[in-house]
Parts: structure tokens; C-alpha cells; sequence
């Protein structure tokens, strides 16, 4: 017998409206951001995020190209998954980025440090990809990327964790 969920039903999992947000075996799904925080320690979270774009542009978490928000007065760890795939799927590009960025209390974002691991390099001769660590605007973090050499699309993906520690 198919339980139809209602706006803040539990019979089947949480659910809200008609999406399950938590299933009845206590799996996480349809969510945009997941914050985890020990109740322990208030000052440090932790939240993933996907974020998306095409060809040159910065990557955003929405179709409005919006950009990972961060919180005044914070340290920011930040691990990064990113590929960038052509429209033939044979070539493409693939890297972890570990960045460390501080935002202070008026917004403005200072990168730390950033490290590079190239996972996959299959860029087709005479093009040239990129990604690099961006600070679009005041609290926001995200990541540029370029392609030259080509007309082609290149659909970008990052899949980012945000570890949060309140600094002061």
C-alpha cells in the first residue's frame, strides 16, 4: 500500500511537501546542503555542496551561478573534487584542490593556501582547461573555470566540503 508524504510527515520518513528527506532506514536524501556540527564543539561545522557550470564561467550552486557562502569571522577548510568533460566525453580534466581561506568580519576573503592534485589529464592537444580557487564577491568562495582552444562546452562538476571554525 504507497504512503503519500504531506508537508512535515513522518510515517515514511521525514518527509517535506511529497519529497523524503530522510528515508525509514534513516538515509539522507534530496537535500541541497548537509551541515554536520557536534553539539559539543558550536564554533566548527562541516557542510558539503555540488556545484556546476559550462565552458568559461564561475561554478555555482544553482542555475544563478551562486557561489558557496561563508561566514564572517572564520577559517575555511575546504576539499575539492572537480572535472571538467568535453561534448564527446574523451576528453577531460580531473583534480582535487585543498584550499585554506580566512574571511574576515567585514566579508573579505583572504586565500591561504591552495594545493593542486592532478587526478586525470586528458585535455585534447591545443586546448587549454583551468580551475582556479575564487572569491566572486564578499563571503562567497568558489571556483573559476576556463577553456581555451575550443568552442565546445565543457561541462564543469565540483563536489566541495566545508569545514567552518569560528575564529574569534
Amino acid at each position: 500500500m504507497a504512503t503519500t508524504i504531506q508537508t512535515f510527515n513522518s510515517r515514511s520518513g521525514f518527509g517535506i511537501d511529497r519529497t523524503s528527506l530522510i528515508s525509514n532506514t534513516l538515509d539522507v536524501k534530496n537535500v541541497n546542503t548537509l551541515e554536520l556540527q557536534n553539539s559539543n564543539f558550536i564554533d566548527g561545522s562541516s557542510k558539503k555542496f555540488i556545484l556546476k557550470g559550462n565552458s568559461t564561467t564561475t561554478l555555482g550552486t544553482d542555475n544563478a551561478g551562486s557561489a558557496i557562502p561563508i561566514s564572517n569571522n572564520t577559517v575555511n577548510f575546504i576539499t575539492s573534487h572537480v572535472i571538467g568533460v568535453d561534448p564527446t566525453g574523451a576528453g577531460h580534466y580531473s583534480l582535487k584542490n585543498e584550499v585554506v581561506i580566512k574571511c574576515g568580519p567585514s566579508g573579505i576573503i583572504e586565500i591561504l593556501s591552495s594545493l593542486d592534485t592532478i587526478i586525470k589529464d586528458s585535455i585534447p592537444t591545443g586546448q587549454t582547461w583551468t580551475v582556479s580557487p575564487s572569491t566572486p564577491q564578499a563571503n562567497a568562495f568558489s571556483y573559476f573555470v576556463t577553456r581555451s582552444g575550443t568552442s565546445a562546452a565543457i561541462k564543469w562538476f565540483a563536489y566541495s566540503e566545508v569545514v567552518k571554525v569560528v575564529w574569534t
